[in-house]
């Protein structure tokens, strides 16, 4: 194991992207390598590391949140990160796949402030560039970790089914709408903290609570953010939740609110023509007024101090420890 020094200061998250970065990026790449060309083709363009030509880019190829978590908690739980390489690649893999076909099933045009890859290449080309990225993934794992990233992938199918399916109903509920969310988000995100513990042999089971606990807020702030955010920061359309009539967090707890204000958004979401821009301005106001605003952020707000209770509980390596908690605290402060 790579020495450390335990009393190191904890480093800013920028930085502690970058050197995440760093490791896996060169081994993200290598991966690529082995895809048939026009799927590595569509994924380059999709991490932003060329342009549709292939002309190499400096594009935003995204946060790289999740592998960054595995070679924090391979150091927390006292490994080397160098030994969570390969799975923090496959993590990366995972959630780029799910991208891809996010994009597809949502219909969004763009994605980190550039056309989305089935606007450019296809949808079908962009769905098997996906499905090889999938594919690529589990090479990267051994049969025990690969187990572990194979249940959180199914957990995000399922998720990402039930998310589809409530675009077709009228009668979501918030607790359906949760799972949904743990499914979708919350359980790559665990399986990232666990594929990262298990090279430092530690309780692996909290270190997937914690992971899950700020996934799940995670996704509260991302839907806060799929109505509220900057498009010029958040590099999607305004108000796309909306216009696509998502069900999500706050949405669904507004349209169960009891209140005129859930009323009239119900009335807008059974709409069966584009909403334009005052109604989809209309739309954010009733979720706020119905109360999905407050109680989204309130949610991300209780479940980050649910993280922190299960990262405090396994006794992290200090640095990597407090650089967790860092992280975890981002999730209901972002802004993209």
């Amino acid at each position: 194991m790579t020495a450390m020094n335990t009393r190191t200061p904890a480093r800013p998250l920028t930085d502690v992207l970058a050197w995440s970065k760093g490791l896996v990026d060169p081994a993200l790449r290598t991966a690529a390598e082995r895809l048939p060309e026009v799927m590595r083709r569509i994924a380059g363009y999709h991490l932003g590391w060329w342009d549709a030509h292939g002309t190499p880019s400096t594009a935003d190829g995204g946060k790289a949140l999740r592998p960054a978590l595995v070679l924090l908690c391979a150091e927390a739980a006292g490994g080397d990160p160098a030994d969570a390489v390969p799975a923090a690649v496959a993590v990366e893999l995972v959630h780029n796949f799910s991208l891809l076909h996010d994009d597809v099933m949502d219909g969004d045009t763009t994605r980190r402030h550039r056309a989305t890859a089935w606007t450019v290449f296809g949808t079908g080309p962009a769905v098997l560039a996906g499905d090889a990225l999938l594919s690529l993934a589990f090479e990267e794992l051994t049969t025990e970790g690969a187990k572990v990233l194979s249940g959180a992938v199914l957990a995000l199918l399922e998720g990402q089914a039930a998310d589809l399916d409530f675009e077709q109903r009228d009668d979501v509920t918030p607790g359906e709408c949760v799972r949904m969310a743990e499914g979708k988000t919350a359980a790559l995100l665990g399986a990232s903290c666990v594929l990262g513990a298990a090279s430092g042999h530690r309780d692996t089971d909290r270190f997937g609570a914690f992971g899950r606990a700020v996934g799940l807020a995670f996704q509260h702030i991302d839907d806060l953010l799929g109505i509220w955010g900057d498009p010029a920061v958040t590099g999607k359309p305004v108000y796309s939740d909306l216009q696509n009539r998502k069900k999500s967090l706050p949405v669904v707890t507004a349209l169960c609110s009891g209140t005129a204000a859930g009323a009239e958004l119900a009335a807008l979401y059974r709409r069966r023509e584009p909403l334009d821009g005052g109604e989809l301005a209309r739309a954010a106001e009733l979720v706020e007024a119905a109360g999905g605003r407050q109680w989204s952020q309130a949610q991300a707000d209780a479940l980050l101090a649910k993280g922190m209770r299960e990262l405090a509980a396994v006794n992290p390596v200090p640095r990597a420890g407090a650089e967790l908690a860092a992280m975890a605290r981002t999730v209901t402060t972002r802004t993209h």
